[in-house]
């Protein structure tokens, strides 16, 4: 009898492992679950604790400051003499910051998790204009006060293919 009940699960079964859900998730989807599963920490562990109904961009905000406190990426303050150079020729008290590149993609991941866990379109807080104009000025401080030029990557590449196949005399649907 025993010998039978550990055989249900796992051979007795008449599912196929097809129907089920992907056995192991993507390394994105991992990701997405475990930054889904901290924000909702996060809102929690508020006073006072603050439900997901309830949750607004301020709160968004508040989390992505709250993370750069465990960020690896130096960003010179404005009075440092290593302000504005990519690479500093020795160490300097500066802090250490999120990443604008990771905050991004860590806005997207909480975007799509907040709209797969039941949320609309229309209350996504990380969809927030605020939101997006705080990634930008994360974005120009980090690029300034590192040294390194943010560069668009995919739309140049994208206008560049656009415009050859548009000499090629193919026709384009826009």
């Amino acid at each position: 009898m025993s010998s039978e009940r550990g055989k249900d699960p796992v051979e007795g079964s008449s599912r196929s492992p097809s129907s089920d859900s992907p056995a192991t998730p993507s390394r994105y989807e991992s990701q997405k679950r475990r930054d889904w599963n901290a924000f909702i920490q996060y809102l929690k562990n508020q006073r006072p604790p603050v439900p997901l109904s309830q949750c607004n961009y301020t709160h968004v905000l508040e989390f992505l400051r709250y993370l750069d406190q465990f960020g690896k990426t130096k960003v010179h303050i404005q009075g440092c003499m290593f302000y504005g150079q990519p690479e500093p020729p020795a160490p300097c008290t500066c802090p250490l910051r999120q990443a604008w590149g990771s905050l991004d993609a860590l806005i997207g991941r909480l975007r799509a998790a907040y709209e797969e866990n039941g949320g609309t379109l229309e209350t996504n807080p990380f969809a927030s204009g605020a939101i997006r104009v705080y990634l930008r000025e994360v974005r120009d401080c980090q690029s300034k006060a590192r040294g390194i030029p943010y560069k668009k990557k995919k739309k140049a590449t994208n206008q560049a293919k656009g415009s050859e196949e548009s000499s090629s005399g193919t026709v384009h649907f826009s």
